[in-house]
């Protein structure tokens, strides 16, 4: 599945102190002495290099440390509520706001979205975008407490929440050009073997995400390889290379990198529409990672992305619809990509989604058709598949908060756009009074809209 191409597996404290020791004792023995002998692979010129990996080195091994001490220590001193990351239950180092308003440590938020999840886990909206802001005043107050208590904060991991970012060895580099010479290879079965060994490499490894996405012929040579290829006759090779731009594509530095590529979204598309299940929904996923920057937001559109996601959300698999509808979402903040979403059809397909709640996309197809509901076509088409009736019983049956507030605004933008509508609102009302319990119950943006639904209804009955 798309989403276990992004998990990493965790390791102890105490595994990762040895990994450590065992990366700065191979450095050590680069170093040249005296006489010039040793140094392995260190050439003239590549000494400072090496001094500066130990340098590291030795930092990650103190931060590690430091973190002990600091789980000691804060296990007997009662850490304010608001200083806990959600996720893992400690103390932030490195506070960051999601797009959903909500605060949690890097590490941990990083880690869950490298793992798929495209929700906030606390509030489960669907994200806009998957740009993390860090949270200055939440991180002030927090050095502030360590401070009266005594205790070291340690500095926080680095963007994608791996220490070991920076432990690239230069064998890693050289095993790199490795696979891209296979990749540049004639021999198919040379290209096979490499593309399934960058596909796990960029899986496991943060640090190798970055190396890659460094390497000026990497892009060129995977984009060649996947026009190449025919699907029918090596599907395993498209998925597998598709996957690998998607993996790159999570280290936010390569995302411009990627799309900047020519061939890069439109291979992509191609795969989205051609390739196997998983291939399609890995590409789907790949699209949703990139569109985390409005420019691409707007590329990806242009180059006819939005008719073939449309389609793996109505015929797709389980996990591909929600690769579908997550990319969808991102792509429709920008208000051309709404138009072109109703003109592929999207309105049909998001509301068979909402009436068929076993779809498990109840809460992405509410998110989508809210965020359309500002364009006139798509309100037309919510009429014209029977949508009123559809976002009624979302609102008078569904428990969740946020479902119902996104079909309460559906629903007053409908109204607002056609009063013949009313009617039947006003029949649903006088039979379940769902939109006066909203009033209520419901969000303030829920509220607001229900009681703006009512009014109308009344002014409706007053003149009819």
């Amino acid at each position: 599945m798309a989403r276990s191409e992004r998990s990493e597996a965790g390791a102890s404290p105490s595994a990762k102190a040895s990994e450590l020791k065992r990366v700065l004792e191979r450095l050590v023995r680069e170093i040249p002495d005296e006489e010039g002998s040793g140094g392995g692979e260190c050439e003239e010129g590549g000494v400072a290099e090496v001094f500066d990996r130990i340098s590291k080195t030795v930092a990650a091994l103190r931060d590690l440390k430091l973190r002990r001490t600091l789980s000691q220590r804060l296990e007997s001193a009662a850490v304010p509520e608001q200083f806990i990351c959600p996720i893992s239950s400690e103390l932030m180092k490195d506070p960051v706001v999601l797009a959903t308003g909500q605060t949690y440590d890097r590490a941990h938020i990083q880690a869950w979205l490298n793992n798929g999840h495209r929700t906030c886990p606390r509030t489960q909206q669907v994200l806009s975008h998957l740009i993390l802001t860090p949270n200055y005043l939440v991180r002030n107050m927090i050095q502030q407490w360590c401070e009266s208590q005594g205790i070291e904060l340690p500095a926080p991991q680095n963007g994608t929440g791996d220490v070991y970012q920076e432990g690239i060895t230069q064998g890693d580099r050289v095993h790199l050009d490795s696979l891209l010479q296979k990749i540049a290879f004639p021999s198919m079965e040379e290209q096979k073997q490499a593309a399934k060994e960058l596909r796990l490499l960029t899986k496991r490894a943060s640090s190798f995400r970055t190396l890659l996405g460094q390497a000026p012929d990497a892009m060129p040579l995977l984009l060649s390889l996947l026009s190449r290829v025919d699907s029918d006759l090596h599907p395993e090779v498209q998925e597998d290379v598709v996957t690998t731009i998607l993996n790159l594509s999570i280290h936010d530095d390569n995302k411009k990198l990627v799309a900047e590529a020519p061939e890069a979204i439109p291979l992509l598309i191609k795969a989205l529409k051609s390739g196997t299940m998983q291939t399609r929904s890995n590409s789907a996923a790949a699209l949703f990672s990139l569109s985390a920057l409005d420019a691409n937001k707007i590329k990806i559109g242009e180059a006819g992305a939005i008719g073939p996601l449309i389609e793996l959300l109505d015929q797709g698999s389980t996990m591909a619809k929600k690769d579908a509808a997550s990319a969808i979402f991102n792509l429709c903040i920008m208000h051309d990509n709404r138009a072109r979403a109703v003109r592929h059809g999207a309105i049909p397909v998001l509301l068979n989604s909402i009436k068929n709640e076993s779809s498990g996309l109840v809460d992405e197809s509410l998110a989508i058709l809210s965020m359309l509901s500002s364009y006139q076509q798509a309100l037309e088409e919510i009429v014209r598949n029977g949508g009123v009736q559809c976002l009624l019983d979302i609102i008078r049956e569904n428990t969740s908060e946020r479902n119902r507030e996104n079909a309460v605004a559906t629903l007053y933008s409908v109204c607002w756009n056609d009063r013949s509508k009313l009617r039947e609102v006003r029949e649903e009302e006088d039979e379940n009074s769902s939109l006066s319990l909203l009033t209520q119950n419901g969000t303030s943006r829920a509220r607001r809209k229900a009681a703006g639904i009512l009014d109308r209804v009344r002014r409706f009955t007053n003149t009819a």
